[in-house]
């Protein structure tokens, strides 16, 4: 119990620690609002938890063991992201044109879009299943039972703390965008900055160092 109340303190930690997922949450309420934030966020989740599986199952240690594999992997999820970021951009832009021309604006990508945006984009970075390799290892204790099943559990609480985190982000964010819902050019600068922001995600991603086996251990 010690060991896994050390465990959720730092997963925790961690979770509230701002960083690519939050962003890409925050960025996503931004360019649709609360309904597609809170979609994300379980989308993201959903994503980490291929990770955890894939990490118990000993598939993420051979991705990361293989440069030509982590490399495939990485610039798939950048690439994603890219696209991701700048459709919400060109939407923005869309919308912006088509207000002033009188028209009703493009709708919404919908929250079954945003979901699987999120679990493509988690699940497609190689970057969530080091960390999750050399993060929840510290805490397994092998004389207690199945590795793998450990790495789930542990997994799974880690996965739920930063989906919690992500939908207080969205909750957040949301709030921001319908605040300045009476300034039209406001809304449109915050959408595009958000499609900017997922773009440079999606970049920095692209240029993410493959660990080396050392730093997983």
């Amino acid at each position: 119990m010690t060991q896994l109340a050390l465990y959720c303190g730092a997963a925790l930690i961690l979770a509230i620690t701002p960083g690519p997922g939050v962003f890409y949450v925050a960025a996503r309420t931004l360019a649709g609002g609360r309904a597609e934030g809170l979609a994300s966020s379980f989308g993201t989740g959903l994503g980490g938890m291929v990770h955890v599986l894939a990490g118990s199952l000993g598939v993420s240690a051979i991705v990361l063991a293989s440069a030509e594999l982590f490399t495939t992997l990485k610039l798939l999820g950048a690439a994603y992201l890219v696209w991701v970021g700048y459709r919400a951009f060109r939407t923005a832009r869309q919308d912006a044109l088509t207000a002033l021309d009188g028209g009703p604006g493009a709708p919404s990508v919908g929250t079954p879009r945003a979901f699987r945006d999120g679990v493509l984009v988690e699940a497609l970075n190689p970057k969530t299943a080091a960390f999750f390799l050399a993060f929840i290892p510290q805490f397994i204790d092998p004389t207690k039972g199945s590795v793998a099943l450990q790495f789930l559990v542990l997994g799974f609480v880690s996965v739920a703390f930063n989906t919690l985190a992500d939908v207080a982000v969205a909750f957040g964010a949301s709030s921001i965008r319908e605040g300045a819902a009476a300034r039209p050019n406001l809304v449109r600068r915050l959408r595009e900055g958000s499609g900017a922001a997922m773009m440079m995600l999606g970049f920095g991603l692209a240029l993410a160092r493959r660990p080396a086996s050392g730093e997983l251990n």
